[in-house]
């Protein structure tokens, strides 16, 4: 009689691999950007993502924002960046002009219904030229540092904001933050050993003087025309310094600087037609 087979007994289970997985390491060329990964957030802290967009361009601007910090460990990471924002930006812009024309013409037509300042278009229609050039192999998916990409960024995250606008119930609510930051400023003491500093051009006390001028004249009588454009290009400035500065107290000091001018400029784009 033929007997049943035994059942086969259960597999050794495989021995474990006692070998540690490598740890991502910093890439070396963003060498000075960051002393740290946890210095990478406070890069990027600047760039805020309108609490009232849509999922689709919340997460292409967040996707964005995350790049930029992890190109601590992929230095490609940070040109990527300002490529994937962009997917937020002729989003918007086709939605507040009803138009799916090309990005290049969005940009232009936003700029002359004055829904962005010409000098935002031209940075934005920068960051447009460098994805094209990436997509033509005219460029290098290393082309930017990651203060490069900052700057760049942020100008998709203004332009966003702008095209945006804020929730009607928010407007009184923006007025009275950008009242009581001005109290907290004007409190505040310049930082010490920065009364000569100068970062990438940029003179900070002669950036804290004018800002401090355009600010007392928005709360008391609002902006004309060409306080507007110097109001723009202290925004530039302060995009150009602020991700620089490696002290905390100073850094943070002009960032609620630039958070001020983000909130007065958002207060001057007309309303959609």
């Amino acid at each position: 009689m033929r007997s049943t087979p035994p059942p086969p007994g259960p597999r050794p289970l495989p021995a474990w691999d006692l070998q540690v997985p490598d740890l991502p390491t910093p890439d070396p060329r963003t060498w000075g950007t960051a002393p740290d990964f946890a210095a990478m957030r406070v890069m990027v802290s600047g760039l805020v993502v309108p609490g009232h967009a849509s999922m689709y361009v919340m997460s292409a601007l967040e996707t964005s924002r995350e790049l930029i910090r992890y190109s601590y460990y992929r230095y490609e990471f940070a040109t990527v960046a300002v490529t994937h924002c962009l997917f937020a930006l002729e989003h918007v812009l086709a939605e507040r002009l009803g138009s799916d024309a090309p990005l290049g013409e969005l940009i232009g037509r936003a700029a002359e219904e004055g829904l962005v300042t010409a000098g935002l278009a031209a940075e934005l229609d920068d960051c447009r030229l460098l994805r094209d050039g990436l997509g033509r192999g005219a460029r290098s998916s290393a082309a930017l540092t990651p203060t490069m990409a900052v700057a760049r960024v942020r100008a998709v995250f203004d332009a966003v904001s702008l095209l945006l606008g804020p929730p009607p119930a928010e407007e009184a609510e923006r007025g009275d933050r950008l009242a009581r930051l001005w109290e907290e400023h004007k409190q505040a003491r310049f930082p010490d050993g920065f009364g000569s500093a100068t970062i990438e051009g940029v003179d900070l006390v002669i950036l804290e003087v004018n800002m401090a001028g355009l600010l007392h004249t928005e709360l008391t009588k609002g902006l004309d025309g060409d306080r507007i454009a110097t109001l723009w290009a202290c925004i530039a400035a302060l995009d150009k310094a602020v991700p620089l500065i490696d002290e905390e107290y100073c850094a943070a000091y002009f960032a609620r600087l630039r958070t001020m001018a983000g909130l007065t400029a958002a207060r001057h784009v007309p309303a959609a037609t």
